[in-house]
Order: C-alpha cells, then structure tokens, then sequence
C-alpha cells in the first residue's frame, strides 16, 4: 500500500476502530454505565426538541437513535454523543412553516452532504477559526428564541390561528393573550424549572429534566384524574404516540428543490459543524484526546443524510449530553452507541408514558436549556472588550433574533472573513528605505549584525507579512511615497509567507510601469513557495532571472552593478 492511500485511511478511520485496537472488559463496564446514563438524559430533551422543532416527539427520539449510533460508530472523537440540540430548533421550525416536513428533509439531507465534503476536503480545522463573538451572537440568539416559542405552554395561552414565527410579532400575540394564562399550567411549568435548577444540589446522578418529568408527570396525572383540574395540556393531548420503528421514506430531491432549499441546507451544514467542532474542542481539554475534526464532519453528514430518510430532524453533537458522558466515566464512542440502544429500547417498551408529559413542563425544561444557551457572561464580557467584537456580537444577536438564522449565518461568515483580513491587513506592514538599512541575524544575512549603506540611487521597499489582496491599497500608498531619483528598486520579501494573485497582478503592473521609467526591480529574499509563484507567473522573464536574489547582499551587489553599468 502507497504512503498516500496510507495518509489518507489513518485521516477517515472512524475511532470507534482505533478504540477497539485497545479495548477492555474494565473500559466496556464503564462506558456502558456512562451510555445508560446518558440516554436517560437525552430522553426528555429529545421529546423537547423534537416537539420544539414542530415535530412529533418520536421524530425526536428517532434522530437521536438512529444520529446518535451514527455520529459514535463513524466519529472522529471518542466521546462525542450525537443528537438533536436546541440549536436547531429555530432553523428547523422556520424551514417546517415555510416548505413543510419534505422541505426539512430535503434540507437536512443536503446539508449532510455539503458536511461529507467539508470533511473530505479538510475543512474541519478551517471552520474552528470562525470568530468567537459570532458564535456567541448565534448562540444567544437563539437562546432567546427558544425561550420565546414556550412562552405559550409554559402559561397555558390560549391563542386561536396559532403564534406567529417573528419574534416581535409572537411577543405581540402573547402580551394580547396573557389575560388567558393558566395559572395551574404556570404552576407547573415553575416548578419543574425549580426541580432542574435545584435537584443536581442534592442528587448528583439522575439529570434534574428526568426528575422534573417523572414528578410533574405524577402530579400532574392526579390532578386531572382524581382531582378534576382541566386545561393541563400533556404530548398525548397534542399527538398521537407510535411504539414502532420508524418506516424508511425516500427523499425526493430535484433541482428547483435543491435551488429552493440551499440556503437553509447550508445553514444547517455550518450550524452542525460549528457545534459539533465546539462540543468536540471542549471534550478534548477535559479528556486530553484529540479529535478528528474532519472525520467528525464526515460523520455528521452521514448521520445528517440517512436521519432524514427516517423522518427525523438534524443531527449534531450536544455538548450537554458529551460532557455527561465524560462526567460518567465514558472514554470511548461504545457509550454513545450504548446511550442509542437505551434511547431504542424506550422507544419501543415505554413510549407509551410520554404521552403523559405535560407540555408546561417540557416547556421548563427547555427554558432552563435557552438559559444555559444563551452565555450571557460571555456577552458581557465581550461587550466590554473591543468595541469590534462588540459590534459583530450584537449585529449577530440582532439578526437571529429579528430576521432568522440563516440570515445571521450568512452575514456571520461574511464578517468572519473581513475581520480576518483586517487582522491579518493589520499586522502586515510595508517601509521603504532609502539611505541605510540594518541588518540583523534573521536566518538572511551572512553577517551577525551590520549596517548597510545603501548607493546612491538604490532604494529598498520591504513587506513584512503575507502579501495579498488584503493589502493592495497599502502596497499601492507605500509606491507613491518612493522617490523619481531612484535607478533601481529593490523589494524585500524575506518576511512573506505567500503571495496571491492580486499581489502578482500589482507586483507585475509595477515592474512594467519602472522598466518605461528607466528602473530596474529586484526582488530579494524570496521563499521557496514565493519563487514558485513567480516563476509560475514568468517573473523572470519580466524582471530577468539575475535580478531575483536569494539575499539583501546579494540584491545590494546586484543593484551597484546596475548603477556602474549606468554611469
């Protein structure tokens, strides 16, 4: 087997398989209690999800089964669990309002394909620098537009046509509804946040939304059965409960539905990898492992592809759910294929209980999930820094909220790469020297340390950072500083970590424009990867092969001979 085809299985080998080369009896018991745990923790936030979302419940638990084996079984971290998130909620609901379930699912399978290339690609370490006020800004946002869809079940309104999928306009429906609250259904919903906020103090193992269900289911079956108290809405008032494997349903998929449908796809793509890239960056410091970035995106797409043909709703790592994995003792992806199989056993035998649960207290249980969403230490924390930041966190936040995400992704990444390039602008810089020049041991000169005359004649315009695009214009400012005395030109690029195509462009219109002023260029310092550029470009049969040197002492003698040859 070649190097190549070697490189190439060692970054897509899934490390469920590299787990295995080292697995033990020890290492299965504990990840089968971590698996155990953590599918009981993921039962009531994928019910809570799933009906957040504008879905069935089971749809919930169908892509947590089925997601969460896939991302675990073909992943690229050890303990990452998979599944639905909050994340999603707002995207997938918008997409369910404007082009119904089969536009999700069409959505959703794109996405896992725009996710497979992204990892093929190597992208997975490139979507790690997205700016970290941006993803904050996205998940306050949509922090707050969670808790505003359980508005509704958490006071019991009663509001006839439905609530609107604006924001300003939903708050609009409540405030004129809140006289038809019901005050037992608010009871509730109080109280199972209570329960969740205040049970982790005192019991330590069973997650406190788990606890807040069971109880509130309990109370909340007396009340209406043996106590008379009506207008507790419970999932089985809302849907109709199935204990069966989901049945495979082909997604149809042609060209107006794929030109309609790319923009929420490529949402949920980036969403997806951003979350999961985050959960699995955060696993990995409390682990000490390294992920696989980008055979972790390759997983979220698989999962992302084959959960829509089920009819479930988008996959992507929870941080929630991995680090209750960790916290468990879960070391390798069998907790997450273990929490799969739990969540499948309960699908099957017990489904039938959920639909029990009262919708205000899945409303409180997602309410305590947009508050641990929403970073408001963060924000704050970023709004007292850099009034940039500042500025991107809040047009971010502004824009999920007000507009919709796929708006804010879009405009999100669009101020990533400004921010980039005016960072990477800011630290690149371009002088011009005239009369001496200092030289330091850099790796450059052959001398420790000297002071070069420069003849008369001879001026040097070195840049200091990589030249692109980026810093046209400063380039351009720094050439009208140079004086009209100057014979020859000598560009510094030892500092230049690569050139693109508009610095080729305006390093060409230079050339030109000083051979017809009667001045020579030469280029000195060049890198390896910088030479290749030029040469690619014909540089040496612009400038000549004798004026590109690989040193300052070389380009000074090369440039007093130009100026002897002239006299």
């Amino acid at each position: 087997m070649s190097a190549n085809k070697k490189s190439l299985l060692s970054d897509f080998t899934p490390q469920f398989f590299i787990s295995m080369k080292t697995y033990s009896k020890e290492k299965f018991f504990k990840d089968l209690m971590a698996g155990i745990i953590v599918g009981i923790v993921a039962l009531p936030l994928a019910i809570a999800f799933g009906i957040a979302s504008g879905v069935s419940p089971e749809k919930g638990l169908f892509t947590a089964v089925i997601g969460g084996f896939i991302v675990s079984f073909l992943g690229g971290s050890t303990v990452q669990i998979g599944g639905p998130t909050g994340a999603f909620i707002v995207i997938v609901f918008g997409i369910i309002q404007q082009f119904g379930m089969s536009g999700l699912l069409i959505a959703t399978f794109l996405a896992g394909i725009m996710l497979v290339v992204m990892g093929f690609l190597k992208l997975g370490t490139v979507i790690k620098f997205i700016p970290y006020p941006i993803i904050v800004g996205f998940t306050a946002g949509i922090a707050l537009t969670i808790f505003s869809t359980q508005i509704k079940d958490l006071f019991g309104l009663q509001i006839e046509g439905g609530v609107p999928s604006g924001f300003i306009e939903k708050w609009a429906v409540y405030i004129r509804n809140f006289s038809s609250a019901n005050w037992w259904v608010l009871g509730i919903g109080i109280a199972s946040i209570l329960i969740i906020v205040y049970s982790s103090k005192f019991i330590k193992k069973i997650p406190g939304s788990l606890i807040a269900i069971v109880l509130m289911t309990v109370l909340v079956y007396f009340m209406r059965h043996f106590w008379g108290i009506e207008g507790i809405e419970t999932i089985g008032d809302r849907f109709s409960l199935k204990g069966n494997l989901p049945s495979i349903t082909p997604v149809s998929i042609n060209l107006e539905a794929v030109r309609i449908l790319f923009p929420s796809a490529f949402t949920i793509a980036i969403l997806c990898a951003i979350e999961s890239l985050l959960s699995g960056k955060v696993a990995d410091g409390v682990t000490g492992d390294k992920m696989n970035s980008n055979m972790e995106l390759v997983a979220q797409g698989a999962a992302n592809i084959i959960v829509p043909l089920f009819g479930g709703i988008p996959v992507t790592g929870a941080i929630a759910r991995t680090m209750t994995n960790i916290n468990n003792g879960g070391r390798s992806p069998v907790a997450g294929i273990i929490h799969a199989v739990v969540l499948l056993l309960i699908l099957l035998f017990l489904v039938d209980l959920t639909k029990h649960i009262p919708m205000a207290c899945l409303a409180g249980v997602l309410v305590v999930v947009s508050y641990n969403m929403s970073e408001w230490r963060s924000c704050v924390g970023i709004l007292k820094g850099s009034k940039s930041d500042a500025a991107v966190l809040i047009t971010t936040f502004l824009l999920t909220v007000v507009f919709d995400l796929t708006i804010a992704i879009e405009v999100g990444l669009i101020l990533a790469i400004f921010l980039f390039l005016k960072r990477i602008t800011e630290t690149t810089n371009v002088s011009v020297i005239k009369d001496k020049l200092t030289i330091n041991n850099d790796g450059e000169s052959l001398l420790p340390e000297d002071n070069l005359k420069l003849p008369k004649g001879v001026e040097i315009f070195e840049i200091d950072g990589p030249f692109f695009f980026g810093i046209a214009n400063k380039f351009d400012e720094s050439m009208r500083i140079i004086g009209e005395t100057s014979k020859v030109r000598i560009i510094r690029m030892r500092k230049v970590p690569f050139i693109d195509g508009t610095a080729l462009h305006n390093l060409e219109i230079l050339c030109v424009k000083s051979q017809k002023e009667g001045i020579t260029i030469i280029l000195s310092g060049v890198r390896a990867n910088v030479r290749l550029a030029l040469e690619k470009a014909h540089f040496s049969q612009l400038i000549g092969e004798e004026n590109i040197c690989d040193n300052i002492h070389l380009a000074i003698e090369r440039a007093n001979e130009i100026i002897e040859d002239t006299k």
